[in-house]
């Protein structure tokens, strides 16, 4: 099991150290901020979505290595899925941080997170990304808050 931790563990430092989708998209028809205020993490993600589907997604921003590697591998997981889809697997990811029953196996890869449940502060750095997502597929104009 220490084996595995420390297997997750490194995936979050290489997702903090080069997150991927790090960057603006310009013409992004979605967006929006999200702030966790425990951590002072702060995000702002952009969107393309194009028929239901999100084409492209990624972010900026700053924050604790939990939450930079969170919304990297949220904008990695999501992009080229149906809105739908997106939202069924914001649900599992939510389950598998807030739920006793929660299961890792039904997140793929995000399941590197599900340690986080073990520290109930830390479970808003992971969650910031998901919620701020949310936001922007809805159209949620103001920022999205962990408070």
């Amino acid at each position: 099991m220490s084996d595995l931790r420390d297997l997750y563990q490194q995936v979050i430092l290489d997702h903090n150290r080069k997150p991927r989708n790090f960057r603006k998209i310009e013409d992004a028809n979605r967006t929006a901020e999200g702030y966790n205020p425990l951590c002072g993490d702060q995000i702002t993600l952009y969107l393309t979505v194009d028929d239901g589907v999100v084409k492209d997604a990624a972010f900026q921003g700053s924050g604790c290595a939990i939450s930079t590697a969170a919304a990297s591998m949220m904008t990695a997981s999501v992009i080229g899925k149906p809105e739908a889809e997106v939202e069924a697997l914001f649900h599992r990811v939510h389950a598998m941080l807030t739920e006793a029953n929660g299961g890792a196996a039904e997140v793929g890869k995000l399941a590197v997170f599900a340690g986080v449940r073990e520290f109930p502060s830390r479970i808003k750095c992971v969650t910031l990304a998901w919620h701020t997502l949310q936001a922007a597929l809805s159209g949620v104009a103001e920022p999205v808050s962990t408070q």
